[in-house]
């Protein structure tokens, strides 16, 4: 294989910052021509600082980018789309208000006469272009805000070529998607690669990697630990190198034997500033030494339930009880007081104050704790000591805990969160995608935390995207369409992705008598 043969070569790449931490150190990445490309490896591994490099966004401390043989700088992502390098984000980059055909050509919008307005009716036709010429197709009319995640992922690889993208980094693409959606885009994928474009496809799901990708580069550390036929390796010996050890993908929990209802929601409802309604009379508990699952399709009301159940936003009516007592509306600190732990799914925003050290963070809900405040003073030395002891036990990859948290890697603030939430002997656990966009190692250690606690007396509720997950964790589950329950299963073993598939995206609904199950008590 020479070097003809690569559309993207990065040469002994290394980046060090300024505070001296190494996210790449000498790595060597090749990518093929019309190849489905995966690059895998932890959270801190040094994956995602390597493709803001080939997308702009960073620039090497040493090393060379070399792009259809050509050696490059790539100063900007304005230069990489230039060179026909398209990003698609893990976190769509859609404006919700405006339509698709408008977002298909924001910053670069064919103006009408005066070249004061957009010339809408241009717009469309570029649209609907590109959607009948790549099979992706769109509806250019209809709001961001109103369209299904799935047609939001299309508009955003639309977006990239159209910008005459022809290699493109692909992050998690598939997070928020659900099983047919994600078959369907992997037709649109290998579609695009028949056409001769280049796929970089970034993914923890490694029996999506086995199943949609042509080779992958695995990383650790900062640096590649080889490059492998997807067909020749197995899932068990990617985890390997991924973390340097074995790791478990599946979780082993005993047989669950709930008893008494912890949280009780009864008739939730709220309508969004766009007169959507998000949740509609729900109701449902959550009992003691129980995993109840929540999957949906992401915008069916699970964040404005989150939201609700922590006082992040306020419901039009109904109510929520923890042991009896209410808890909408409570300051944060009170609900904290009786036993609620949240893990939430923007850890950036709720999760953590970024600019704390991972001790502040640790210890940021224990400043009435008797053990670290006798009323007077601080106990610095408890502080200190539990703060080393949780990142032990957590495994938090950092210097110390007077680390900036938000220097750390994205699965390693997961871990920060958990730590902290987890160790305050939470009566209910709210966890929202609790390893969304992390790796195999500390997907394996948070989810065994999680049936680990449930089995000990906590009452989980488990909001996630990911089915395997859901599937695999909840002992009882519910389905949300419409901000309604579809369906709820008492035993998780019945189920598979068919019929999950079936109810999320509101084929399937199951009758009033089915759903009255997921209410235990009064």
């Amino acid at each position: 294989m020479s070097d003809n043969d690569f559309v993207v070569q990065m040469k002994g790449i290394t980046k060090v910052y300024p505070n001296g931490i190494a996210a790449n150190q000498g790595v060597d990445f090749n990518v093929m021509r019309g190849e489905i490309h995966a690059l895998m490896g932890e959270n801190g591994a040094g994956k995602s600082t390597l493709m803001k490099m080939l997308f702009g966004l960073e620039q090497p401390t040493e090393g060379e980018i070399i792009i259809n043989g050509e050696k490059v700088s790539l100063s900007s992502p304005t230069v990489a789309i230039a060179k026909g390098i398209g990003m698609v984000h893990q976190h769509f980059m859609l404006v919700p208000s405006l339509t698709v055909a408008e977002n298909m050509v924001l910053g670069m919008e064919p103006k009408q006469g005066n070249k004061l307005f957009i010339n809408y009716k241009k717009a469309v036709e570029i649209t609907e272009e590109f959607s009948k010429r790549y099979n992706l197709y769109v509806d250019p009319h209809a709001k961001v805000r109103d369209i299904p995640v799935g047609m939001k992922q299309k508009v955003e690889i639309l977006k990239a070529l159209v910008r005459g993208a022809k290699i493109l980094i692909l992050d998690e693409p598939t997070a928020v998607l659900t099983t047919q959606e994600t078959e369907e885009l992997f037709k649109e994928l290998i579609h695009l690669k028949e056409q001769g474009y280049t796929l970089i496809f970034i993914s923890h799901k490694l029996n999506e990697i086995k199943q949609i990708t042509d080779r992958l580069t695995i990383m650790r550390g900062g640096k590649s630990m080889g490059v492998y036929e997807t067909a020749g390796i197995s899932k068990e010996d990617i985890s390997r190198l991924m973390v340097g050890r074995d790791v478990v993908l599946t979780v082993e929990k005993e047989q669950a034997h709930p008893t008494d209802v912890v949280l009780s929601v009864r008739n939730m409802e709220y309508t969004n500033e766009w007169n959507k309604k998000m949740l509609d009379k729900l109701s449902f508990d959550v009992r003691k030494g129980e995993i109840l699952g929540i999957a949906g399709v992401e915008g069916n009301g699970q964040r404005e339930l989150v939201d609700m159940l922590f006082n992040l936003n306020v419901p039009d009516g109904g109510s929520a009880k923890v042991n009896g007592k209410n808890i909408l509306g409570r300051p944060q600190r009170e609900i904290r007081d009786m036993g609620v732990s949240l893990i939430p799914e923007d850890r950036m925003t709720f999760g953590i104050a970024g600019g704390g050290t991972i001790e502040e963070n640790l210890m940021s809900d224990r400043a009435s704790d008797k053990r670290y405040n006798n009323g007077v003073l601080f106990n610095l030395n408890a502080m200190h000591n539990d703060s080393d002891q949780l990142i032990k036990d957590y495994k938090v990859l950092c210097k110390s805990r007077k680390q900036l948290v938000g220097m750390l890697s994205g699965g390693n603030i997961q871990k920060v969160v958990v730590a902290r939430e987890f160790s305050s002997e939470p009566v209910l656990i709210i966890a929202d995608q609790p390893t969304r966009g992390i790796d195999v190692g500390a997907t394996e250690f948070i989810r065994k935390k999680l049936v680990e606690l449930s089995r000990e007396g906590a009452a989980v509720l488990l909001v996630s995207a990911d089915l395997n997950e859901v599937m695999e964790l909840s002992d009882s589950l519910m389905i949300m369409y419409n901000g309604k329950i579809a369906a709820y299963f008492e035993d998780t073993a019945v189920l598979n992705d068919t019929i999950m598939g079936e109810y999320m995206l509101g084929l399937k609904q199951q009758s009033v008598e089915e759903i009255g199950g997921v209410v235990h008590g009064e």
